[in-house]
């Protein structure tokens, strides 16, 4: 069984910078998808949880953490990734969006023999800008709600996510030249 983006056994975890607006992860895991690659979103729990609670998914977060500690939706999601391959034994490969802290790179790490984590970055200039030109309704399009934003995900931990990763995909560039990048990821990872 493999859980990963690789060829060992491993869990794939996309993180940091990537995981906030406007980095492109439609089209990373559209492809990943694409290539037979199940998606855990932990930012499902999180929504899953501020249904029951009756909150928004930020204080659910924070919540969440204050009363069972750093390591809560990573364990949460281990134990969803686990279920699942108990019931899919053959499972190929498995990525874990939404990695936001070292606690949970740390929880993974105990968990699974071995995993690969991936950033993709783009400054938050021009995130911003692809945020306002495709004028989603749950987007902000003033600058410093938009860097408020980012600010509660580094005060996550996200900077020291991002120095750990073993693999960087830079998205600065337009979208012909991140699919390329793309594309060569999966290509050296999966194939």
């Amino acid at each position: 069984m493999r859980i990963t983006l690789g060829l060992f056994s491993a869990l794939l975890m996309i993180h940091p910078h990537f995981l906030c607006t406007g980095f492109g992860k439609s089209l990373f895991f559209d492809l990943a998808k694409s290539k037979g690659a199940i998606v855990a979103n932990m930012g499902d729990i999180i929504r899953e949880k501020a249904k029951e609670r009756g909150e928004d998914t930020g204080t659910t977060a924070r919540k969440l953490r204050e009363e069972h500690g750093q390591y809560i939706v990573a364990k949460l999601t281990v134990q969803k990734i686990k279920a699942f391959l108990e019931e899919n034994p053959d499972a190929d490969t498995i990525l874990v969006e939404g990695i936001r802290s070292p606690y949970e790179i740390e929880m993974f790490d105990e968990s699974f023999e071995n995993f690969t984590t991936v950033s993709v970055f783009a400054s938050p200039k021009t995130r911003f800008e692809r945020v306002t030109a495709r004028n989603r309704e749950d987007d902000s399009n003033v600058y410093e709600d938009f860097k408020e934003r980012d600010e509660r995900e580094l005060n996550l931990g996200i900077g020291t996510v991002m120095a750990t990763s073993d693999y960087y995909i830079i998205n600065e560039d337009d979208f012909e030249s991140y699919e390329k990048e793309v594309v060569s990821f999966f290509n050296k990872v999966m194939d």
